[in-house]
């Protein structure tokens, strides 16, 4: 395990054994902010599914009321008139077979890749690739799409994907604790919200088990929603 450093054994004494509100967990997420530059926030969700059943499956995107507070760098596998609405919608980059050859050369300095149904065909065999670091583009999540300028400027807007881990876990960035607090409780709001919104019909018992906040080099914080 990690030597957990002075500081953060000073903040974990301030969490609570008790989940907080919304509001007052924002209010002690944001005390966290401690450091020389504008800390991540991100909310993990555990929920009552089991992982191992394909009905039950928690997965998808959601475009936050007020963004990530970070341009994602964005890709598109397109041809003719979509490269064209891709480029113009703000796709950092666009392409078909030379974008697949720079990937397949170990280029992944992107946030999202975006593919038009046509060419997944090309798209497929970098699975192994994208596949792990979450990159892989999925009808899904939304990022196999004929309309790639709609879904470009939803990701530059601050869309967010997620997908429950092996343990049940969701997980996804909302925001930053240079945000305000106001700001912050919209995107976690509507995030848990759009969760609930996504529960099986296979899920038995209670759906959303435990919510925590946290930042990128802060403790987690309980919530009670």
């Amino acid at each position: 395990m990690a030597k957990q450093s002075k500081r953060y054994r000073a903040l974990v004494e301030k969490v609570p054994a008790e989940p907080l509100n919304l509001k007052d967990a924002i209010v002690l997420l944001k005390s966290f902010d401690t450091t020389k530059f504008d800390q991540t926030v991100e909310i993990a969700m555990r929920l009552g599914i089991d992982p191992k059943q394909a009905d039950q499956l928690v997965r998808g995107a959601l475009v936050l009321p007020h963004g990530i507070g970070k341009v994602q760098r964005v890709v598109v596998f397109a041809k003719g008139d979509n490269a064209t609405t891709a480029t113009e919608a703000g796709a950092d980059e666009v392409g078909a077979e030379d974008l697949a050859k720079k990937i397949k050369d170990g280029w992944l300095d992107f946030d999202v890749c975006i593919a038009t149904p046509d060419m997944m065909g090309l798209v497929g065999p970098l699975g192994r690739v994208l596949g792990p670091r979450g990159l892989m583009p999925s009808p899904r999540a939304g990022t196999v799409t004929p309309d790639v300028a709609k879904v470009v400027k939803e990701y530059k807007a601050g869309k967010v994907e997620f997908r429950n881990d092996p343990t049940g876990i969701v997980h996804a960035v909302v925001g930053r604790l240079g945000f305000e607090a106001g700001k912050l409780q919209d995107n976690i709001q509507a995030f848990v919200d759009h969760i609930n919104g996504l529960k099986p019909q296979a899920a038995k018992g209670t759906y959303v088990r435990s919510v925590n906040l946290s930042a990128t080099m802060s403790p987690g914080v309980p919530v009670a929603l």
